[in-house]
């Protein structure tokens, strides 16, 4: 088994771009390490990145622009990075006592970590109550998972699932139902469905689908 880069473990990831920062930087909750900004770029001449080297609450760097191009190369960072750290990833908890409607998201087998931001990031504009991510033969979250989802993980909760199977059992215990979302002749049409209650969708990889043993 490959073992996770140790900043991982540490919860310390790094993203880049004027609007993701942005988000980052002004969520309490976050460890801010770092701010590298470039000299020249653009997001120097946003008044919230000067009201920052004004304050000086963060570790805040300015550098050159052959300095700053060096250590980003080939990053889209709008001369902007922040290196922060956050426990992103959670056990989930027992919803057994809450009866509100909540909407759980299970992603199963997922492999493009840029497909795993872009969902994370429409979830949470869509009030998807959190994301249940398993812990095996599936993409984990990474400072690119991090960078797609444009901020949107900090609203979001994000939990790991040991075996999604018996996971879901546990959850139609606690008076979920689980939904399958797969494109198939015998599927409802989503707008049939009745959404009034607590509820799984359950996702599957870009290539295969749902496994059969969740379907």
């Amino acid at each position: 088994m490959r073992k996770q880069p140790t900043k991982k473990k540490q919860g310390i990831y790094q993203i880049y771009g004027i609007n993701g920062c942005y988000n980052i930087i002004n969520e309490k909750t976050l460890k801010i390490i770092r701010i590298d900004i470039m000299i020249g770029g653009n997001a120097e001449k946003k008044k919230w990145v000067n009201s920052l080297a004004k304050a000086k609450i963060h570790s805040l760097h300015r550098m050159s622009k052959d300095q700053f191009l060096k250590k980003y190369l080939g990053k889209r960072t709008q001369g902007i990075a922040v290196t922060f750290q956050a426990k992103v990833v959670n056990k989930i908890p027992s919803f057994n006592k809450t009866e509100e409607n909540l909407c759980l998201l299970v992603v199963d087998n997922l492999e493009d970590p840029q497909n795993l931001g872009q969902i994370i990031r429409t979830a949470e504009c869509v009030n998807i109550s959190g994301i249940l991510l398993p812990e095996h033969q599936s993409v984990q979250i990474t400072d690119s998972v991090l960078q797609v989802s444009q901020g949107a993980f900090v609203h979001l909760p994000i939990y790991s699932c040991g075996n999604i199977h018996q996971q879901l059992r546990a959850l139609k215990k606690e008076g979920f139902w689980i939904i399958g979302v797969e494109h198939s002749i015998k599927a409802l049409p989503w707008y049939e469905m009745a959404y009034q209650t607590k509820l799984v969708l359950a996702m599957g990889s870009e290539r295969k689908g749902i496994r059969p043993v969740i379907l």
